[in-house]
């Protein structure tokens, strides 16, 4: 009885110190092609200063402070670990998937799912840790109360989501991430975590249909957020206006800010995703079969903006020719003559 105490007591301490040792990784997905967005998921090593299994040897393996441990001294043992997050294997993911389903600790929940994310920018590791059920012992994390392990828990859902088969388990989280996305803290980390993953779930078309009731949200957040949540809200939109689809939807949303966006003073990185989600909905719109009737529109809707009876977006589009980056102007002329040789777009208004 004393041995398997001992056991299980070594086995929890060397994944505490899992969660502590493993170095910060950052991993990138971009979807090439014109007409989506990337999708990023990144993973931001947790810092806390004090004692912890590994304390000695943790600085200079990862760059990050030691966690402080609160278990009985009995459980502090480091041995046989390994210092990189490439390094772990199947056993060690399933003890920290253990981990941080067994503990209540906040501190120990977040620098397992760090571990966890740093881990699953392998690919290897990503159907490791579906096959051990992580998905959805992670998936819990989402509905923790601790802001910080939630952003944790998504970003490692970000890294997990770049294996399609993953997607096909992470897809039940999306319209939790959707509803809450309005209510976390404007420009807040968590937020931005929550964008990223609906990011990447909105890679292929799969998912779309079930993100239609946040595309207000969204707008709103083009509307009011910082450069950051700008950028990350025009790559969900961007990728939702790649699907023919989800035209109609995108059309009937109320933006009346979002001509501000084409403005030679905003952000480029902004201006061109601005530029694509237009030329998308426009492109869309010309291979659309049936008649798209203007007047079912109301007058600050993205169609009576874009497509409607305003001369606005056309002189905003002529004064962007005159941009100071050429891959800017590159694209404005790309959508001025889209718009021009799209005569025969159905619809019952006049293009201007």
């Amino acid at each position: 009885m004393g041995e398997a105490r001992g056991a299980a007591r070594a086995g929890a301490a060397a994944a505490a110190g899992l969660a502590l040792g493993a170095g910060a990784c950052y991993c990138v997905y971009r979807l090439t092609g014109s007409r989506r967005a990337g999708a990023a998921a990144g993973t931001e090593g947790a810092a806390s200063a004090g004692s912890a299994p590994g304390g000695g040897w943790l600085p200079q393996v990862s760059g990050l402070s030691s966690l402080a441990w609160r278990g009985p001294s009995s459980l502090r043992s480091d041995t046989d670990l390994p210092k990189s997050p490439s390094n772990l294997d199947a056993n060690h993911l399933q003890k920290l998937i253990h981990l941080l389903e067994s503990t209540d600790d906040p501190l120990i929940q977040e620098q397992a799912l760090v571990t966890l994310s740093n881990s699953a920018a392998f690919s290897v590791n990503q159907d490791i840790i579906r096959n051990l059920d992580g998905l959805f012992v992670i998936g819990k994390m989402l509905s923790n109360s601790i802001p910080k392990v939630k952003e944790k828990a998504l970003n490692t859902l970000n890294n997990l989501s770049m294996n399609v088969k993953n997607q096909e388990e992470i897809k039940v989280y999306i319209l939790q991430v959707c509803k809450e996305i309005e209510l976390s803290p404007l420009n807040s980390d968590l937020q931005l975590a929550e964008l990223r993953l609906l990011t990447n779930m909105s890679v292929t078309n799969d998912y779309h249909h079930m993100m239609t009731d946040a595309i207000p949200c969204l707008l709103h957040l083009l509307s009011e957020g910082n450069e950051r949540t700008q950028i990350q809200v025009l790559k969900v939109l961007v990728n939702l206006s790649a699907n023919p689809a989800m035209t109609r939807h995108l059309f009937s949303v109320q933006a009346p800010s979002l001509l501000s966006l084409f403005d030679n003073c905003i952000n480029k990185d902004i201006l061109l995703r601005a530029l694509t989600f237009a030329a998308n909905l426009n492109e869309n719109m010309k291979n659309e079969e049936g008649i798209i009737i203007q007047d079912q529109y109301s007058e600050d809707s993205i169609f009576s903006l874009l497509c409607g009876h305003s001369t606005q977006y056309a002189k905003k589009l002529v004064c962007l020719l005159h941009h100071h980056d050429t891959e800017v102007k590159e694209q404005v002329a790309k959508t001025i003559t889209q718009l021009r040789g799209d005569t025969k777009t159905r619809y019952s208004g006049k293009l201007q």
